[in-house]
């Protein structure tokens, strides 16, 4: 069984204006460079030998995958940046405040506005994943991605109750989604907060 760790990226400048950011960007917090290297030594404690990394194209991600690389010991290691672990796109709501949300339960809301609706990002995000876990030798696989990801993975395998709904950011900066590749299947298999140190699953 192989497995992908998806690691959100770390607080940024956006998420603590509380401010959408999908296919926009803006930059790591000393906040989310903590939470970045705090989920680096989740990892290296679990003694995780990886064998390929991805990241989103996104900066915010791309620098959390840097920091989580550098606690690893593996600093310097390539990675490929892949367009389809990119966040929903939210269209002209981009930069714009979490206010401007639509109603929960709400679908395709941001694809009349030029941007992804769910199932079109959720659609996206799968295809990617489970055609860079078909790529040969591919055991244990490390990505760099965002909360949206994570959500949709979950949403997928039936688990969003893992995501903890009853809180205004269901999934946690830095979040590392532990999944299980079975050829054709990811199963979400543990959720860990590392502020927690500990998974939630």
């Amino acid at each position: 069984m192989s497995q992908l760790y998806l690691v959100r990226h770390g607080q940024t400048l956006f998420n603590a204006l509380r401010r959408k950011q999908g296919w926009c960007d803006s930059p790591l917090t000393e906040v989310g460079i903590k939470q970045a290297h705090l989920a680096g030594k989740v990892l290296r404690e679990r003694s995780i030998t990886f064998d390929h990394f991805y990241s989103s194209p996104a900066e915010r991600a791309c620098d959390t995958l840097e920091i989580v690389l550098d606690e690893l010991g593996l600093a310097g290691t390539p990675y490929e940046r892949v367009k389809g672990l990119k966040e929903q796109n939210f269209g002209v709501f981009e930069g714009l405040t979490e206010d401007t949300n639509p109603p929960r339960g709400t679908l395709g809301f941001y694809a009349q506005f030029g941007g992804e609706s769910e199932e079109e990002a959720a659609a996206r995000m799968a295809a990617c994943m489970a055609e860079l876990m078909a790529r040969e030798g591919h055991e244990r696989v490390l990505a760099a991605v965002h909360g949206g990801v994570l959500w949709f993975t979950l949403l997928a395998a039936g688990k969003e109750h893992l995501a903890r709904l009853d809180n205004p950011q269901p999934i946690p900066n830095a979040a590392i989604l532990v999944c299980d590749w079975d050829g054709e299947h990811l199963t979400p298999v543990e959720l860990i907060d590392p502020a927690e140190g500990q998974g939630v699953c």
